[in-house]
């Protein structure tokens, strides 16, 4: 029972990372950039839902609520101000400029919240329950976080495939230019796509400080990087390959944590990561994009 203790725990782990995860995959398939500033957005969540429930008294759906919509506001604000103008510009550029809103977000965290660590409030339930006469023990909060996971997966994909907007997004991932000369505004499909990715990382910030109750202003930044490494293990550019990514990367990181060392789990986690990679560079679920020259 003790195996199966850790295999479910890394399953609601890796839901987290599935989730942010999303962020990475959905901004990369149809911009083509790395979104380094995104863990730092889950940061920016999570500190709109600390205040609104510890100092402003919403409630815990409230608060989640006010977090998901100041985070999508803020993830549109990025893509305005620090990307657009950089659209035609070159991959490095976009990559040095999205690293520099990150340490801009994180100093300013550090500037408002101070840099010690806060707990953060139970704004979802502690209650658990066992099961095998006692034997595995399962908190509510990891049903939910798992639950919670499946039902962005599965909104988000219907979304993708039967919506006007998600067609455009698909449009856009595979020829912007086709996409533009269709009439599909790339401006507005790839603000849509900031948005719901920012949203999604709010979701992430409430499930992750809710089970590890501690809150920064540098909360974002390996959850961040190993969502990441969920996004490429997976495929990036997949959604699919985001969930599985995510829920392999949180289950290998639990197991190993439990039987080999918890010191060298995220070293194990990464080398896990680039032997996928050698054996197939595209992750597991990506595509090989055939590139004319």
């Amino acid at each position: 029972m003790t195996f199966l203790t850790y295999l479910i725990s890394g399953l609601a782990l890796g839901s987290v990372y599935a989730i942010i995860a999303l962020g990475y995959t959905m901004v990369y398939g149809i911009a083509k950039m790395l979104n380094f500033a995104h863990g730092d957005i889950i940061m920016a969540g999570g500190y709109v839902a600390f205040f609104a429930f510890t100092k402003f008294g919403l409630g815990p759906f409230m608060s989640i609520l006010l977090s998901v919509i100041v985070s999508t506001i803020l993830g549109v604000v990025i893509e305005r101000l620090a990307y657009r103008p950089l659209r035609q510009a070159s991959s490095l550029s976009v990559l040095i400029t999205a690293i520099g809103v990150s340490y801009f977000l994180q100093n300013t965290a550090q500037l408002l919240f101070g840099a010690d660590t806060k707990i953060f409030p139970a704004l979802l339930t502690e209650k658990s329950f066992t099961l095998f006469d006692g034997q595995l023990t399962i908190s509510y909060l990891t049903i939910i976080t798992i639950v919670t996971c499946i039902i962005i997966m599965i909104g988000l994909t219907t979304f993708i495939n039967k919506t006007k907007i998600g067609k455009a997004m698909r449009a856009c991932a595979e020829d912007k230019g086709a996409a533009q000369l269709m009439g599909i505004n790339i401006d507005t499909t790839i603000s849509i796509t900031f948005a719901i990715g920012s949203g999604l990382a709010a979701i992430a910030a409430v499930l992750l400080c809710s089970t590890y109750p501690s809150l920064s202003p540098t909360l974002g930044s390996m959850p961040g990087i190993k969502a990441f490494t969920a996004a490429v293990f997976g495929g990036i550019g997949s959604i699919p390959g985001a969930l599985l990514g995510g829920l392999l990367l949180g289950i290998i990181e639990n197991l190993t944590k439990a039987y080999l060392s918890t010191q060298l789990s995220d070293a194990i986690v990464f080398a896990v990561l680039i032997v996928v990679l050698l054996i197939k560079p595209t992750g597991l679920l990506g595509k090989k994009e055939n590139v004319k020259v």
